[in-house]
């Protein structure tokens, strides 16, 4: 059995990441053009073949050539030449890409309900009390039973509250008519952003990440992103969402011979960015209590110091290639990222971080005893895939191939908030015009803010007689009934529906 991973190597020994230690998280830094790309694929190669799952975000469409055997590559055959592991076995691995828009692998999707309140504020960038109001919709929502899918839903449910305003009121606070334009505002900006490609159903199936092919190796799965990392909060919090998901629905694993899964964060620093307190708090909690779900995750960013201190000190597995100084405040980054480091009598690492050539980097991995290695210089092994991007035709014969192909594809429109409210203002329309269900009625009309002045005072009264009937019957049994939303809530004390 496969119980290391052999990443780099030094003039005289190989430097080994220790399998039962994998899930104890790490980062991979260095500036750009150092070499992060290879390190990543040889990373994923080697879970691969040690039967561990990946998860990848691929910003710039290179790690796409995991999926085809490598060779012909002079670079790659020097390094193997200086290394004396000549011949390489070139090999392709299994892959299954995914993408947001469904162009480039299988549509990936989340529910409204299932992103939750504390995230989807966080990727519309509302201020608190947007946040507050936010977060009393879906309870509303949750007390009515009315499932928040999709973007429409979430909309239907603002214009709800516009109209029922008071009522809301008496039971969830203020709710006003500027802060449900604002939050309104920011909906649009993001469906303009592709927003609703992300949310509907099927949503994803966690397992289906966490595949195991026939001849027994992991399958890697490949997240587009070269469109979605152009919206920060987007990428960021998706990646949050899945971690968030796993956590939740994985059971206690403790300290297993190797990870269920490892998780690969590319551009990590977005996750942090400006992200409110609370949040990190939040970021900080997954990744230290993930691992006991047997998950690693892997942070990959430009400098170590992108990561905040309470979060980078979980990180035990460390690969670091070359940062360039060339200004005092790249010095001291470089001086303060050196100190990330357990010391060895042999390395001076502040200077080796700025003289690392392409391919070589600082590596210090945890022991048996979960204890940080003294850092060596070492070089990344290369990898047996091809390094590069594949061929649209290959990456549509993989996709095609794939077992979830027609599943994730085809999007899947249930009864949910917006339906339902749908009906119940064709149904008082109807009874309040006597026109019965053979009138055609535009809802839109009711939900909008383009009403013109005697149906907006004419209907509202009649929705909010049938929301005061109906929150009668429901305070009392229904009060206490909660949406899970991620570990995000339920680290707050909320209950699983």
């Amino acid at each position: 059995m496969v119980d290391k991973l052999t990443i780099a190597q030094t003039e005289s020994v190989a430097l080994d990441l220790l399998l039962p230690m994998a899930s104890r998280h790490g980062f991979i830094a260095g500036a750009t053009g150092t070499g992060k790309t290879v390190t990543l694929q040889r990373l994923a190669e080697q879970f691969s073949l040690a039967g561990v799952p990946v998860f990848m975000a691929d910003i710039k469409g290179d790690l796409s050539g995991l999926g085809q055997a490598g060779g012909g590559n002079a670079k790659v055959e020097l390094r193997a030449k200086e290394l004396g592991i000549l011949p390489i076995e070139y090999v392709g691995f299994p892959v299954v890409f995914w993408d947001v828009y469904g162009k480039k692998g299988h549509p990936l999707r989340a529910t409204i309900t299932d992103m939750g309140p504390l995230l989807l504020s966080r990727v519309l960038d509302l201020n608190d009390t947007q946040a507050g109001v936010l977060t009393a919709l879906f309870k509303a929502a949750d007390n009515h039973g009315w499932l928040l899918l999709d973007l429409k839903d979430l909309r239907a449910m603002l214009q709800y509250a516009s109209l029922n305003s008071q009522q809301l009121a008496i039971e969830y606070g203020n709710i006003s008519a500027a802060t449900l334009g604002a939050i309104q505002r920011k909906l649009l900006q993001l469906e303009h952003e592709g927003g609703e490609y992300l949310f509907g159903e099927p949503m994803l199936n966690l397992t289906d990440l966490m595949q195991i092919d026939t001849a027994g190796r992991g399958v890697i799965n490949i997240l587009s992103a070269e469109v979605l990392h152009q919206n920060p909060r987007l990428y960021a919090t998706l990646l949050l969402w899945l971690l968030s998901e796993l956590y939740e629905n994985l059971a206690e694993a403790g300290d297993l011979d190797k990870p269920k899964l490892v998780f690969f964060f590319d551009e990590a620093h977005l996750l942090f960015n400006d992200a409110p307190k609370a949040l990190l708090d939040k970021i900080e909690q997954v990744a230290r209590l993930i691992r006991s779900k047997a998950v690693g995750i892997y942070f990959v960013s430009q400098n170590p110091l992108d990561i905040p201190d309470i979060v980078l000190g979980q990180l035990g597995n460390r690969i670091q290639h070359a940062l360039r100084a060339f200004t005092p405040r790249d010095q001291k980054l470089v001086k303060a990222a050196a100190q990330t480091f357990r010391s060895n009598p042999r390395v001076n690492v502040e200077e080796a971080i700025t003289e690392l050539g392409v391919g070589e980097a600082l590596v210090s991995f945890l022991d048996e005893k979960g204890r940080p290695q003294p850092v060596e210089i070492g070089k990344i092994l290369p990898p047996r895939s091809r390094i590069g991007a594949i061929s649209d035709q290959e990456r549509q014969e993989i996709i095609h191939d794939s077992a979830f192909y027609g599943y994730y594809e085809e999007m899947v429109d249930r009864e949910s908030a917006y339906e339902i409210l749908k009906k119940q203002v064709e149904m008082k329309v109807g009874e309040e015009s006597g026109a019965g269900i053979d009138r055609e009625f535009d809802w839109r009309e009711i939900f909008s803010n383009k009403t013109d002045t005697r149906r907006s005072r004419r209907q509202p009264q009649g929705l909010i007689e049938t929301v005061a009937k109906s929150a009668a019957r429901t305070v009392g049994t229904e009060l206490g009934r909660q949406i899970l939303r991620g570990v995000l809530g339920s680290i707050l004390g909320k209950s699983r529906r």
